[in-house]
């Protein structure tokens, strides 16, 4: 009879049980063409902590000036809201790196942890770049009914936002 109990509690617990997951991770990815040179495009980005310099939504950054695993970054947003990320690698051969969300921000976006990548790469000509920026991230809430402002579709919305406005920012200041 106690195995039967048993046997009867997961049965009946199981369907509650089978919907209850958390999030799944999420995608982002944009890219531009720029009308410039990849030496020209990478030397205006491949200084992690002076991303101010050219993203629009990005009113200041700072960091530890290294351009190698576990070099930091603060950036402080057009809201006022901070976000601390560090590099985790850095290639000035191709022109790439890889950073992650160091410090939890959903203020700032509303998503929990990410894991992103930038890399410049040969346009159909000599003359021109192509930017490409790639992430891999969760949601802001975690739980398994998060708030709309920190859902699936919010953070996805929000990153492929913030990517876009950082690389026409990029396209205008290296087109002028």
């Amino acid at each position: 009879m106690k195995h039967l109990s048993k046997t009867l509690l997961i049965l009946l617990l199981a369907p509650f049980t089978a919907e209850a997951h958390g999030p799944t991770p999420q995608k982002a990815k944009e890219q531009v063409t720029i009308n410039a040179s990849v030496d020209k495009t990478w030397e205006a980005i491949k200084q992690f902590d002076t991303i101010s310099s050219w993203h629009p939504d990005v009113k200041a950054s700072s960091g530890d000036g290294k351009n190698a695993a576990d070099g930091t970054r603060t950036l402080t947003l057009q809201n006022g809201e901070q976000i601390v990320e560090s590099l985790d690698y850095y290639s000035d051969k191709d022109h790439e790196y890889n950073y992650r969300l160091k410090t939890e921000n959903v203020k700032a976006l509303p998503v929990s942890s990410y894991t992103n990548n930038i890399q410049v790469t040969a346009g159909d000509d000599t003359t021109s770049s192509v930017v490409t920026v790639k992430s891999r991230f969760y949601r802001g809430d975690t739980g398994n009914t998060p708030p709309e402002t920190l859902s699936d579709p919010a953070a996805v919305k929000a990153m492929n936002a913030f990517f876009k406005n950082g690389l026409e920012g990029l396209k205008k200041r290296l087109e002028k």
